[in-house]
């Protein structure tokens, strides 16, 4: 989704919101999806990112995630889970590092990818497509913040202000607000995708999209 740039479309542009959780390899593939879809539109797409928290409350007071804490996923889920993205990964042409990554915490990166939406608009989507591809391509750690400083560098953002964003207690209370703000909505699992009043949730393919923004669905 390395296009996307949100701001920039023209107002009568279609729009479409993705909310998402870089550690979610569906969210991934929906954003390998949705770049297939926007690849074959003749017309502009807005984007706008909406974060999700899938690791909220298992995360200890210390930072790090209780693997114990109870959240529904068992052995049989997460089986079903890697064969459901091997699958999308063969059907989106899409390779892959890995197929999970449950020990990786995207809260950081979350709030970096907030931070650069806020203040950077017109570099936000290289780097949520580099925090992306870090992940799921290079199998880097997005919970460790010199990745992401590198991936700001990279991005041709300043790493201090990257450091200081993900430090920044205010910033990081306006993100759980956004995350609460979501479930509030209706949000119960992503990617979720919603354009004009209509959602999707999932890896859905290219041409489910299409229905969804062009009010076919």
């Amino acid at each position: 989704m390395a296009d996307a740039d949100t701001g920039s479309t023209p107002e009568t542009a279609d729009r479409i919101t993705i909310y998402a959780d870089y550690v979610c390899p569906f969210c991934y593939l929906g954003t390998r999806s949705l770049e297939q879809y926007r690849e074959g539109r003749d017309e502009p797409l807005d984007v706008e990112w909406h974060p999700f928290d899938l690791r909220r409350g298992k995360r200890n007071p210390d930072g790090s995630i209780d693997h114990d804490a109870d959240d529904g996923k068992d052995d049989e889920y997460f089986e079903q889970a890697k064969q459901n993205v091997r699958r999308l990964q063969e059907e989106y042409g899409v390779e892959m590092a890995q197929v999970m990554a449950t020990d990786i915490d995207s809260f950081d990166a979350q709030v970096a990818s907030w931070y650069v939406r806020e203040e950077y608009p017109d570099r936000w989507a290289a780097f949520d497509e580099s925090i992306y591809t870090a992940l799921w391509q290079d199998g880097r750690d997005i919970g460790d913040v010199d990745v992401l400083v590198d991936l700001a560098e990279d991005a041709d953002l300043p790493a201090d202000e990257i450091r200081d964003a993900v430090a920044d207690e205010s910033l990081r209370a306006e993100l759980e607000d956004r995350f609460t703000e979501a479930q509030q909505q209706g949000i119960t699992g992503v990617p979720t995708f919603v354009s004009d009043g209509r959602a999707a949730r999932g890896s859905v393919p290219p041409e489910h999209l299409e229905r969804l923004v062009e009010g076919e669905q």
